[in-house]
């Protein structure tokens, strides 16, 4: 495994350009793709119009990007939709099945207290396949595998899982009984229950176990909920705990109470990937002194990447909110992401993908005077969302994905 693969960092004057990030950025078979807004990029103005006429043009948008690269939108392995109305998503399903064919991506939709743009109902950001690599790899023809099965709620609209070479997306999974498509009966200690379940029931139409998992992402409707949500995950990990951020939804699809969104490692691959060959790539989770303690692991490298669980603007030393100060507190959450990164022998331009979460969207200049002196290089993709309400009473949470050239045992 080549220590030389190259970051691939590529912007389009047909898609919306950003000053704080780049429209994609590949590394090895992966690209990350910026969360795009409905924004004309011929006029830089926001598509006023109804939600319909928005979520068309984030999808052109996309579309735009994944063509100046070489791709179609069929390479989609993932898509994440953020909407300002939950009510809003039969709308918005209407434009987005248009812009592919069956089978769809893996899929998560949430609803959020404000986006980017005050005007702006939906944005969404994308995962694609990259058959060819980055340099020095040599490119080869990676099938694109998805899958169901009846043991998990099944939609019209989303493939439950979409796996390409290493890694496998699930669609975020709701506390539904497949059974009867519904939502369980109970609190949230039983939706959360449900959500692994359904996760668990994915992972074992594929052959793969909830030890697999490199990184999960829950939705929770109330913040307050954290505790009672890690003490039912906790029991379905013994010894490994994955990546994770938790985020404030302000509502999730069907009223539910909490969401689940997982990322998992495929060591045997896709076609035509040797399964022999592979199998045995070896997860490897890591935690620093050097960062906030949490109850889940700080860094989880697998291949090719390492997924950094979120970060508040906690001092290490002390436990606590650094400051007041938004500026003060996103230059924190961005020590700790550096501090993980460095422990495990990386730099922050080894960054291709970051999301963040605010408390309040107009805190959004003053993040990025800070954000981007982290970066001496082109800046990675982003996803930018404002919340209800962080944990602690935080103003900022960040997290972020790393490419990992060296990849992880037992290839070299």
């Amino acid at each position: 495994m080549s220590h030389d693969i190259k970051k691939v960092s590529r912007n389009t004057d047909n898609a919306p350009q950003n000053s704080v990030s780049t429209q994609t950025v590949a590394f090895s078979h992966y690209n990350n793709i910026s969360a795009q807004l409905p924004i004309d990029p011929k006029t830089d103005d926001i598509v006023i119009g109804s939600v319909k006429d928005q979520a068309k043009q984030c999808l052109a948008n996309i579309k735009a990007i994944v063509e100046s690269i070489g791709h179609v939108m069929d390479d989609m392995v993932k898509i994440n939709v953020f909407v300002k109305n939950i009510e809003d998503m039969d709308a918005i399903d209407e434009v987005y099945a248009t812009f592919f064919s069956t089978p769809f991506p893996t899929r998560t939709v949430i609803a959020v207290k404000e986006l980017p743009l005050s005007d702006a109902l939906v944005q969404m950001d994308a995962l694609i396949s990259n058959g060819e690599g980055t340099a020095p790899q040599t490119p080869c023809a990676l099938v694109k595998v998805s899958r169901n099965t009846k043991n998990a709620p099944l939609t019209a609209i989303s493939t439950q899982t979409v796996a390409f070479s290493h890694y496998n997306n699930l669609s975020a999974q709701l506390p539904i009984e497949p059974a009867t498509g519904k939502l369980i009966a109970g609190g949230v200690k039983e939706q959360t229950e449900q959500c692994l379940n359904n996760i668990k029931a994915i992972l074992a139409s594929i052959d793969h176990v909830m030890a697999d998992i490199v990184k999960t992402t829950i939705f929770v409707k109330d913040i307050a909920d954290v505790a009672a949500v890690n003490e039912v995950c906790n029991a379905f990990f013994e010894g490994y705990v994955p990546a994770r951020t938790i985020v404030n939804a302000a509502a999730l699809p069907m009223g539910a109470l909490v969401q689940i969104d997982t990322v998992v490692s495929h060591g045997d691959g896709t076609p035509p990937q040797p399964p022999e060959d592979t199998q045995f790539i070896v997860i490897e989770a890591s935690n620093s002194d050097k960062a906030p303690h949490a109850p889940y692991s700080h860094t989880v490298a697998f291949s090719h990447y390492n997924h950094i669980s979120g970060q508040l603007p906690i001092d290490a030393t002390t436990g606590e909110i650094v400051s007041a100060d938004v500026a003060e507190q996103t230059k924190q959450c961005l020590n700790n992401i550096k501090a993980i990164i460095e422990s495990v022998a990386h730099v922050m331009d080894d960054v291709v993908k970051v999301n963040i979460q605010v408390a309040n969207i107009e805190d959004i200049d003053v993040i990025d005077s800070v954000y981007s002196s982290f970066f001496k290089q082109e800046l990675p993709a982003r996803t930018v969302f404002a919340v209800s309400t962080l944990p602690m009473g935080a103003r900022v949470q960040i997290d972020a994905v790393i490419s990992n050239c060296e990849g992880t045992p037992p290839q070299a």
